[in-house]
């Protein structure tokens, strides 16, 4: 029941975007299609989940030797190497998604977000099934977010729009009320927990 609990918390209550503010740049600059931005959304589960997985492995090998003090620049590194991965293969498999996604696909090296799971479950103190858990469903509600944030934009891009409010204006309090929404499930948890007994 826990790993039930982690998953509707990290994709609903706690969502990487509109609670913790990670990844915001992706989440404005890749939104404006609703197929770039799933295609972003899975690029980073991908890169998330193996992160996770990996950093948490490397965070064994620093607590052994004491050097802890190298987690953030290490993990930095590993991300890097594995969104260069990540490139590789969608060149290969998806060069239409490749094209879709241009210079975004570099960016997710230094998207806070994967960065910011992997820290927060070495944080969170979870175990490797845990943060594989937490890692996964974090991407799903970072995809979730992109999903309805680029279909709210498509959807914008249709109706007139005030002259004072178009462009950044509107998608700066699209993204707001989106968040507000979100905030409606922060009692959720503690409803979770208590149904649960944890």
């Amino acid at each position: 029941m826990e790993y039930i609990l982690i998953f509707i918390s990290a994709i609903f209550v706690n969502n990487i975007i509109f609670s913790q503010f990670l990844g915001i740049c992706p989440f404005l600059g890749v939104s404006k299609k609703l197929d770039t931005s799933l295609g972003m959304g899975a690029a980073v589960a991908f890169v998330m989940t193996l992160a996770t997985i990996v950093t948490w492995l490397i965070q064994l090998v620093l607590n052994q030797f004491g050097l802890q003090y190298l987690q953030t620049l290490t993990f930095i590194l590993v991300i890097a190497a594995l969104v260069q991965m990540v490139e590789i293969i969608l060149k290969k498999v998806s060069p239409a998604l490749y094209q879709a996604l241009g210079i975004f696909l570099p960016l997710i090296t230094t998207n806070c977000a994967v960065l910011g799971v992997a820290i927060l479950v070495i944080q969170k103190d979870y175990n490797l099934l845990q943060g594989v858990v937490y890692a996964i469903s974090t991407a799903i509600g970072f995809a979730l977010a992109m999903a309805l944030f680029a279909g709210l934009r498509e959807q914008l891009a249709l109706v007139k729009v005030p002259k004072g409010m178009q462009g950044t204006s509107i998608v700066l309090v699209t993204a707001g009320l989106l968040a507000l929404a979100f905030m409606g499930f922060s009692g959720l948890e503690g409803g979770l927990s208590k149904l649960f007994g944890l």
